[in-house]
């Protein structure tokens, strides 16, 4: 994943700045999202590898996916990917653009696992004291665990925070060496 990531992180910058640049970052977040799951798909990610087929035609095959023409600049830089050899480098070049413009519109992804089901006055509340709290728009995905017993976990970007019950018992048991 590291190299791949490595890989991609060039294509998914140069990417990221011509959306910034044009202003259409839901045209190119759609383009690459659906580049990934296209280049993903195990029959494809196979037929893409295939030495036998030049650049054109593998363009060709991730075009003919899909209904309606891609935007120019996406279909070139869907050349340059191909001609460089990189089209399996797509899911990694989609995260890394979500991620770069996630950072440059100010906003985070926050998981909040619950024990139990939470009502979308609870869930808008908790969305709105989190906002506040992290300085960002925040898009919140709720899970339910039952195994933490009570209370919440709060996963945004690479902090968490415990306040589980769960949580809270592991801390008490170890201090208390057990």
């Amino acid at each position: 994943m590291a190299e791949s990531t490595s890989l991609a992180r060039p294509y998914a910058r140069a990417a990221f700045e011509a959306a910034h640049a044009s202003g259409q970052f839901d045209d190119w977040s759609q383009s690459l999202n659906l580049l990934a799951a296209i280049t993903s798909d195990d029959r494809m990610a196979s037929v893409l590898r295939h030495p036998g087929l030049s650049a054109q035609e593998k363009i060709q095959l991730v075009r003919d996916v899909f209904e309606n023409p891609l935007p120019e600049a996406v279909e070139n830089f869907i050349q340059i990917m191909a001609e460089n050899r990189r089209l399996a480098q797509f899911p990694a070049v989609a995260a890394l653009f979500e991620a770069y413009r996630h950072e440059h519109e100010r906003i985070v992804d926050v998981t909040l696992t619950t024990a139990f089901e939470l009502s979308d006055d609870q869930k808008q509340r908790l969305s709105q004291a989190l906002e506040k709290r992290l300085d960002r728009s925040i898009e919140l995905s709720v899970e339910s665990d039952q195994s933490i017993i009570g209370g919440v976990v709060i996963r945004a970007g690479d902090e968490v925070i415990d306040a589980s019950m769960r949580g809270r018992l592991n801390r008490l048991a170890n201090t208390m060496g057990t």
